[in-house]
Formats: structure tokens, C-alpha cells, sequence
């Protein structure tokens, strides 16, 4: 796929790679400098090199060719179902587990797992989500984890994505912040998209903000170094319950891509990975129109953290 670029009037000098990868977001810069060295860039007609500056008035020509992803087989990943009928899914996703399969994540994912799980129980997934996301309404990041919904009709799955445009899915996480919130409660309302600098991050700093609300409940302090929080999403952009708390100034422990070291461990607790579950899921089911909910505890993982928190501050639940 070739894809130009017209360099206007007020962008700053920078790298051609530099540039690429921040308009190019399923590519990292190192990839984007290996199509560089094998001529698929272009700068004004000719071939380009990674370290060349832009300027107004340039024309990038990027050849980009298709991914042609490995034939994705199920394989026996233990899954932990809450509930299964005709229509959907119900699971509880652990930590670690790549939702999708993408570059470099082509097998161990979720997808694998339910591929697997259909093979030997003889049932399906939606194809509306295409060959690499059979029956994915929504996602988890991979070191989230708690409640997801799969679709196993093409019907449900339309029925279900409705649901989450119309933000009538009702959802809440779990999650131990650094920091304690001056407010006991409140919502955050902050426009995000993917950082224009930093291309794995998602911020305010972006060329294409999409409005994002998420509102939040402090359940519990640990002396002034971390909270528990109860967050509610109200829309649901990419990282983004991890940067709205951010930009309150309260990263999540474990976060370091948004929080740095400093989250990574407090006082003698070290911090295993991203502390964030999705505790409650509900929904009306996309056949018989029935609520339903589902819940569920925190992990171990996060379990060990919280307790290490009360009891290196004294704080009693």
C-alpha cells in the first residue's frame, strides 16, 4: 500500500524515520527505518535515508506492504469461563495474556485459546472481527485482567458492539493508584489520542483527540503513598483509564510507560505489573434481551500488593 505525505507549513524539522513513526502507528520506528533501507521510502522522488531532516514542501512516498499474517491455529490455553451459551462468552482474563494476535504476538493469545476452546467443544466465534479477532467485541491490554464477552454469532457480536457504542455496557475496574487523589470522587474529562511523539503512548498530545470520560471513586487510602480506586469508563479509547489517572498526577502502580520508575516500586513492595482488573462487566444478553452481570475478585497478584499496602501503611479495610 503507498501512502504520500506533504510536509506543510509549520512542521518543525525532525527525522524522516522520526516523522514516520508517529503517523504510522502499527509501525515502530525500527521498522519503519528497515523499509527505509530496502527503498519502499521515498523523499521528493528519490530514495530516502532514516537520519534525512524534512522540511515544508517535501513529498514522502512510503510503500508499506500487507501483513500476511502465519495461519492462526487454536492451542490449549487454559481459559477461565464464567459462563457459555449459544450466543456468547463470558471469561476471566489473567495477566499477561495478548488478547489478539499482532506482530510479534502471532501465537499464545487469547484468540488461540478460543480457537482451541471452540475446535473441542463444537462451537464458533463471530467473524465480523475478521481471521486475527474472531469474536472480539472489546479488549483487555495484556497485563489487565478481569471480565470479557465474546461473541459466538455474528448477530450477537452487532448486538453487543451496540451496546459498547452506545456506552450502555456497564463496566468497573479495579485499580491501586500512586498517590492519594485530592478528591474522594470525581470525572475526568480529557480528549486523547496517540501521543504525537512518543507513538506507543496515547495523551492529550495528539493530532487526533477523541473524547474520553471516565469517572473515579476513592475506596481506600494507604497513607499518602497509594490508593485503591474504582473507575468507571465512560467511553473506551485505547490506555485510557491509565492516562486519564495520569493526568491527575496519579499513575497506576506498575505502569512504568506512564508513571516511570517511581511506580514500580513503593516502600519494600515490588510491583509485578500494571495493577488494573476489570471487575464488573454487564450487558443485556444479545438474544433474550436478559441483564446480566458478572463479577470478579481480584487476582493473587494484585491480592499480595493490596495487602502489602495496608500493611506497610497500617491502613485497615
Amino acid at each position: 500500500m503507498i501512502t504520500e505525505f506533504f510536509i506543510t507549513e509549520g512542521e518543525k524539522p525532525k527525522r524522516l524515520d522520526v516523522f514516520l513513526a508517529n503517523r504510522e502507528r502499527d509501525l515502530s520506528r525500527s521498522a519503519i527505518q528497515r523499509l527505509i533501507e530496502k527503498g519502499r521510502v521515498q523523499l521528493n522522488g528519490e530514495p530516502a535515508r532514516a537520519s534525512q531532516k524534512i522540511k515544508p514542501g517535501d513529498r514522502i512516498t512510503f510503500d508499506v506492504p500487507k501483513a500476511e499474517p502465519l495461519e492462526l491455529n487454536g492451542e490449549p490455553i487454559p481459559l477461565d469461563i464464567l459462563h457459555e451459551d449459544d450466543a456468547l462468552l463470558v471469561l476471566n482474563k489473567p495477566a499477561g495474556l495478548v488478547v489478539h494476535p499482532a506482530p510479534g504476538h502471532w501465537t499464545g493469545t487469547l484468540v488461540n485459546a478460543l480457537l482451541y476452546h471452540f475446535e473441542t467443544s463444537g462451537g464458533s466465534a463471530s467473524t465480523i472481527g475478521g481471521k486475527e479477532r474472531p469474536g472480539l467485541v472489546h479488549r483487555l491490554d495484556k497485563e489487565t485482567t478481569g471480565i470479557m464477552v465474546i461473541a459466538k454469532t455474528d448477530q450477537a457480536h452487532r448486538a453487543l458492539a451496540a451496546q459498547f457504542k452506545q456506552h450502555t455496557i456497564t463496566r468497573m475496574y479495579e485499580a491501586l493508584v500512586f498517590g492519594v487523589p485530592k478528591k474522594g470522587h470525581g470525572l475526568i474529562e480529557l480528549a486523547i489520542g496517540r501521543d504525537t511523539k512518543e507513538r506507543k503512548k496515547f495523551s492529550s498530545r495528539t493530532a487526533r483527540p477523541k473524547a474520553s470520560v471516565t469517572e473515579y471513586k476513592v475506596v481506600e487510602r494507604f497513607g499518602k503513598i497509594a490508593a485503591r480506586v474504582d473507575l468507571f469508563p465512560k467511553t473506551g479509547r485505547t490506555h485510557q483509564l491509565r492516562v486519564h489517572m495520569t493526568s491527575l498526577g496519579h499513575p497506576l502502580l506498575g505502569d512504568p510507560t506512564y508513571g516511570g520508575r517511581k511506580v514500580q516500586a513503593l516502600e519494600t513492595l515490588d510491583i509485578p505489573r500494571v495493577m488494573l482488573h476489570a471487575k464488573t462487566l454487564g450487558f443485556c444478553h444479545p438474544v433474550t434481551g436478559k441483564p446480566m452481570a458478572f463479577t470478579s475478585p481480584l487476582p493473587p497478584d494484585m491480592a499480595v500488593v493490596l495487602a502489602g499496602l495496608q500493611t506497610v501503611t497500617g491502613a485497615r479495610t
